[in-house]
């Protein structure tokens, strides 16, 4: 363990300086993937004193050296097959080095290429070619062939190219005949280099009117570069020789980029992949870094510098992190889209286009507080599109941000709430599913932040996440031989629920050293269970009496069988958690503790009164009772002593908690009696569901489970608002108010859409993913072979370099393949700190 740790530091530390250090100013685009697109054409511009000389020689040296060896220009998908971006790349890569009478074999072998595979790509990609291509493609093609480039189109392929030129006359015709919307696609101006072929003529005058204060045409550097050739203005010059400076290494898609955004793509990354508490001052500084900016600006759909999705999926993306991490924030820096009608019509017939960004205002709406009509509105125009969206076929990819699998994660989203999940199962989640990393959208390709989705990065989760279980798996061995030695596993009655605890309590949290708070609290959440068992179904009134009141003197003199066992369980746990607290230099809270749990057995007394004498108390009188025999105040208020700062004694009052803690008690039992209202009726208990149903002779069963789930949602979103917001007349600080929202998720978790808590093996499958079973994360590796036969047979020792690669270099001696790290014991064998694995390749 001691290894892994060390391991785990040193991957820290390069992250740190690697991720949050260099994103600043100009050093981002350092890990920003270049354009080939956009290169070439730069590498287009003739010297001003030289025309027989590009002025950007780096450019076209950076085309002559990045071509793929299967003689194509572009990005591939998953390191195999090539974008169908890398059509028009690879045909103005070709157009470049003709016109400067470079590379001759590396025309040939686009050439090649082309000729070969661009039929099939057209086919496959036909019903779903974005917006940009069919403007760009055609014209790419008619470029080519006037610089005396031989291509063969015929046949088929004359019938698809000539679909595509007929799409792109479409594009045209639709784009004189309509106002461009503020919130739609960017002008055909975006698009300028490709038009001279076409009857969309642009004069000199129209084209440095939409020049923007940085001498760009919409942030396009390919479009710019064309504005220069046709107009040779001094400011579009400027812009470039800014960009070529700041990348020298191929210009970017964009420029400038949204610094932010990366930012904030860094921190959502973090957090989802379940490492974020490495970067605590980090995430703190950039968020707060970002927040003052959100601070100081006014919500307007007024903003010519951004397309209106990119700003939506931006401003949902940084409301959700601010909430989730203690900064105030108004619904209103997100909501602002629900104003425009023709926004939301166009969000709602575009919604396969925008994916991502309704995934984001999706997301956003989990952490929905009392009272925000708006973000209520949000969740369900987003979710009603989501669902749309999953029903169709053949999306075209225009969307601002293109997220990893991310129709599988939208289905799990909205199969179970955010709300009813446990972040370490997340964590996994998005593990597994997230091997490629996010790409931003560019005119015509996506580009990767590589500091966003790193080899390093992906290791330190996949190592961390193995490395909790390490410690999730000891410390439940240890429960279990705690609850055997006190005789807690074999009372004989009731609920056997060990293992559900401590899954429950280490799921939930992102604590993976804190190990005295989740002994504590599984330690505590099996006492609950076995005595609330213990008053339900096997003490008799005499026997109840007996223990409550040696509770209340807290003596168990003259107690035996479970009552002895119960107080003795007790005891000890009240001594060794106080024992702790007084060691760590904090105050003793031996009363405190004593009483919060006299409360409770108070109440489970109380309700089996109730029970056993057919008593009917009123719903009112039943939800104060239920709200403490739930015990949910005992797991939070007790834990929140051990954390930093701790919680001080006027805090751990009887009948007088904080309102987040009354609203966690209320939420949690009322979860707890929406699915148990039929076993409880079988055994003869109360429940409010069924003291509505009693109240309510003309209601049916369904109108009271409906009335208590709308006092559950009002109770909900009031913890949320005490959890997420400031409230002044609450001063918890953060790291209690995520205890309480832990405690919450599991409860949603295990009463959602059924009673899970008394199942036998419901959960047993989330069980072994989150403590035994290690993340099953795929990723290309590195393979060199031992012999020089080629092809590589099929069964063949290999030494396979443990190093992932995000693109495969081809080059001799080396081959790629993927492999899956699943169903080995991480802690013995790992993929990241092996520095050689032998491998057969079945």
């Amino acid at each position: 363990m001691d290894h892994s740790l060390a391991s785990i530091h040193d991957l820290v530390t390069k992250l740190k300086e690697a991720m949050f250090s260099k994103t600043k100013g100009d050093n981002v685009y350092s890990f920003v993937s270049p354009s080939t697109y956009d290169t070439a054409w730069l590498a287009m511009i003739p010297h001003p004193l030289k025309p027989n000389t590009p002025f950007f020689k780096g450019c076209l040296e950076w085309i002559l050296n990045n071509q793929n060896e299967d003689g194509y220009w572009g990005k591939s998908v998953k390191g195999d097959r090539p974008n169908i971006d890398a059509l028009p790349a690879t045909l103005v890569c070709m157009v470049v080095l003709r016109k400067w009478g470079l590379g001759v074999d590396n025309i040939e072998k686009g050439l090649k290429f082309l000729n070969a595979n661009m039929e099939e790509m057209l086919h496959i990609n036909r019903r779903c070619l974005p917006r940009w291509f069919s403007l760009v493609f055609p014209s790419t093609i008619e470029l080519a062939e006037s610089s005396g480039l031989q291509l063969m189109i015929s046949g088929h392929m004359k019938s698809l190219v000539n679909e595509i030129c007929e799409c792109r006359q479409q594009v045209l015709r639709k784009e004189k005949e309509t106002t461009v919307e503020k919130w739609h696609q960017p002008s055909l101006l975006a698009y300028l280099e490709v038009f001279q072929s076409t009857n969309y003529k642009v004069d000199r005058e129209t084209i440095i009117e939409h020049l923007s204060e940085d001498g760009s045409l919409f942030q396009s550097p390919s479009a710019t570069a064309q504005a220069y050739i046709f107009t040779g203005n001094q400011k579009c010059l400027e812009y470039l020789i800014s960009l070529v400076q700041t990348c020298p290494n191929g210009v970017p898609a964009k420029y400038p980029i949204d610094v932010e955004l990366v930012e904030l793509s860094i921190v959502d990354q973090v957090h989802k992949l379940g490492v974020s508490e490495y970067f605590e001052d980090e995430i703190e500084n950039t968020l707060t870094k970002v927040y003052r900016s959100y601070k100081d600006q006014e919500p307007s759909l007024q903003d010519s510098m951004k397309i209106v999705a990119e700003k939506l999926y931006k401003d949902s993306l940084a409301f959700r992190l601010f909430r989730l991490y203690g900064f105030n924030i108004s619904p209103r820096t997100f909501c602002w889209f629900l104003d425009d009608d023709e926004l939301l019509d166009h969000l709602e017939i575009n919604c396969g286009k925008c994916t991502s960004v309704l995934y984001s205002v999706y997301k956003a709406t989990d952490l929905m507080c009392f009272g925000e009509n708006e973000m209520e509105e949000a969740r369900s125009f987003s979710r009603k599109l989501l669902h749309k969206t999953s029903t169709m076929n053949n999306i075209v990819d225009d969307d601002v941000v293109k997220l990893p699998n991310l129709s599988r994660v939208i289905d799990e989203e909205l199969r179970t709430p955010w709300i009813a999940r446990l972040d370490h199962l997340d964590h996994r989640m998005w593990i597994e599913k997230n091997k490629e990393g996010p790409q931003f959208s560019g005119k015509t390709s996506s580009y990767r932040i590589s500091c966003v989705h790193s080899t390093e990065l992906m290791q330190l989760a996949v190592e961390n996440y193995a490395f909790r279980q390490v410690i999730y798996q000891n410390e439940l061995q240890e429960l279990k031989r705690w609850s055997k030695k006190w005789g807690l596993s074999e009372m004989g009655f009731g609920r056997e629920k060990t293992m559900y605890c401590y899954f429950a309590v280490a799921a939930s949290t992102s604590l993976p050293h804190d190990t005295i708070i989740r002994m504590l609290v599984a330690k505590s959440a099996i006492l609950i269970t076995v005595a609330d068992d213990f008053f339900d179904m096997e003490g008799t009134i005499q026997e109840l009496h007996l223990l409550i009141e040696a509770i209340h003197r807290w003596d168990g003199e003259g107690l035996t069988g479970p009552s002895k066992v119960i107080f003795e369980v007790l005891d000890d746990l009240v001594r060794d958690t106080t024992k702790t607290l007084v060691l760590d230099g904090k105050i003793d809270m031996t009363e405190e503790f004593r009483d919060l749990w006299r409360e409770t057995f108070d109440s489970w007394l109380t309700e089996t009164r109730w029970g056993r004498s057919g008593y009917i108390p009123s719903m009112d009188e039943y939800l104060q009772t239920g709200m403490i025999s739930i015990a949910t105040h005992i797991l939070v208020l007790k834990s929140s002593c051990f954390m930093n700062p701790s919680i001080p004694k006027n805090k751990v009052k009887p009948q007088k908690y904080e309102s987040i803690t009354q609203a966690l008690m209320a939420t949690t039992r009322l979860l707890n009696d929406i699915q148990s209202y039929e076993k409880e009726q079988d055994e003869g208990k109360m429940n409010l569901v069924l003291l509505h149903f009693k109240e309510n002779p003309d209601a049916t069963m369904d109108d009271s489970i409906a009335e208590v789930q709308k006092i559950l949602e009002g109770k909900r979103n009031e913890l949320m608002k005490h959890i997420f917001t400031d409230d002044e007349n609450c001063d918890f600080p953060h790291q209690w108010k995520k205890l309480h929202l832990s405690c919450f998720k599991v409860f949603q978790m295990l009463f959602n859409s059924a009673n899970l808590y008394d199942t036998e093996t419901e959960l047993r499958s989330d069980i072994e993913k989150a403590i035994y079973i290690p993340p099953q994360y795929e990723a290309l590796i590195r393979v060199k072979r031992q012999t020089t036969l080629n092809p590589l047979p099929d069964k063949r020792n290999l030494v396979i370099s443990a190093k992932h690669t995000q693109t495969p270099l081809r080059h001799h001696g080396f081959g790629y393949m993927k492999i899956k790290a699943c169903k080995f014991n991480m802690r013995n064998v790992s993929l990241f700190n092996k520095p050689k694995l032998s491998l057969s390749l079945v």
